[in-house]
């Protein structure tokens, strides 16, 4: 007898997808450095799918110092030139300067905040949005909140941070819960990440 396979959102259609969606898509996240990593992910997705990005997750991890926010804040125009040219991530300067601008930019947050965490979480009053999904309430691009947060961090500094790419962040991050409404990870119980050790500022 085959075992029951699990029912998920469409767009989970690899391995590799799969298990992003199991494991970590939409799950509370409270890490200042797994928020730095996805926020940097969801900006270098620009204009590609999301499978290109995670497929070369890995790439980044190494390039940027496993995502150390003050390591990256510390790089310099000689890192991005020799990154540019490592076919292991997406060879865009423009997103690989953004990387090291927005390090920079979440430095300054957590200094004011206290944490990148506390200062994102504010966007949806601390508490996840759950919001079934199905084809009569289909996904969002943006919403309010992100266009709040995109507004917010572009005032920081931060580039690559538009509402469809901070959307897309918060699903990551689980600020929202978009999982469809028969998906059964939309009423699994998740693991909150809970924030490991803060920049120094």
């Amino acid at each position: 007898m085959k075992a029951t396979e699990a029912k998920r959102c469409a767009w989970a259609t690899t391995d590799a997808m799969a298990h992003y969606h199991d494991t970590e898509w939409g799950v509370p996240s409270h890490d200042d450095h797994h928020l730095f990593e996805m926020l940097v992910l969801e900006g270098a997705q620009a204009g590609l799918s999301w499978s290109t990005i995670l497929n070369k997750r890995d790439g980044y991890r190494a390039l940027f110092k496993d995502f150390d926010i003050d390591k990256v804040a510390r790089m310099t125009e000689k890192d991005v030139d020799r990154i540019v040219g490592d076919a292991r991530i997406v060879r865009h300067r423009g997103k690989i300067e953004s990387t090291l601008l927005n390090a920079r930019a979440v430095k300054q947050i957590q200094a004011e905040h206290g944490s990148f965490a506390d200062f994102v979480w504010s966007f949806v009053d601390g508490k996840p949005i759950d919001t079934p999904r199905n084809a009569k309430n289909p996904t969002p691009a943006s919403t309010p909140e992100s266009d709040a947060l995109s507004k917010a961090l572009k005032k920081y500094g931060c580039k690559f941070v538009g509402t469809t790419i901070c959307y897309a962040f918060m699903q990551a991050a689980g600020l929202v819960n978009d999982h469809a409404d028969d998906c059964d990870a939309r009423t699994k119980p998740k693991t909150k990440r809970k924030s490991t050790a803060k920049s120094k500022t």
